[in-house]
């Protein structure tokens, strides 16, 4: 999966984007085209307009990634059909979410951040970027989410859970 989508983990819109239409600025709002251009000039690094595999890995490294094999990183831009500019950036989302189960894509949106397939993220990484990325949560904002999905003792969120609860409304019986 892309790691595009680290900004969008909260605030996707369950609403399916309508297809039938070539250009891809109509299947969004226009307020969910405006967080991709943000989420697209925090990767696009050197600011040249298009995501490269050094965009990728200088991108993943400020998230605490340090450890992305070269393969994985040609993977992720080899998804698109040729150069990443804006443009082909959005077709990628508008293809993976035409469609999708929205808990699925919520979760896909996590595992960029679980490159171990852990199931569970950091609270501390977790909690920097839903404070200092897209829409930034505020302190109490904060409080709420650890209060609803307490982390374990290693510092650990069980984020396999907080998809389901955003899109079910309700914690899954174990």
């Amino acid at each position: 999966e892309s790691p595009f989508s680290h900004c969008f983990i909260f605030s996707i819109e369950r609403q399916q984007a309508e297809g039938g239409s070539s250009n891809v600025f109509s299947m969004f709002e226009q307020s969910q085209i405006q967080e991709y251009k943000e989420a697209f000039t925090i990767i696009d690094q050197n600011r040249d307009g298009i995501i490269s595999k050094d965009d990728l890995k200088d991108v993943l490294s400020s998230m605490g990634q340090l450890n992305v094999k070269n393969e994985e990183l040609e993977a992720m831009i080899k998804e698109a059909s040729g150069p990443i500019n804006f443009t082909v950036f959005l077709t990628m989302f508008g293809e993976k979410l035409k469609g999708a189960d929205p808990e699925d894509v919520i979760v896909s949106a996590f595992k960029v951040l679980d490159p171990a397939n852990t199931g569970a993220i950091k609270k501390e990484f977790l909690e920097e970027l839903l404070t200092t990325q897209c829409d930034r949560f505020s302190a109490e904002e904060m409080k709420n989410l650890w209060a609803a999905f307490p982390p374990d003792v290693a510092g650990n969120v069980d984020y396999k859970n907080i998809c389901y609860v955003i899109t079910h409304g309700e914690e899954k019986e174990e």
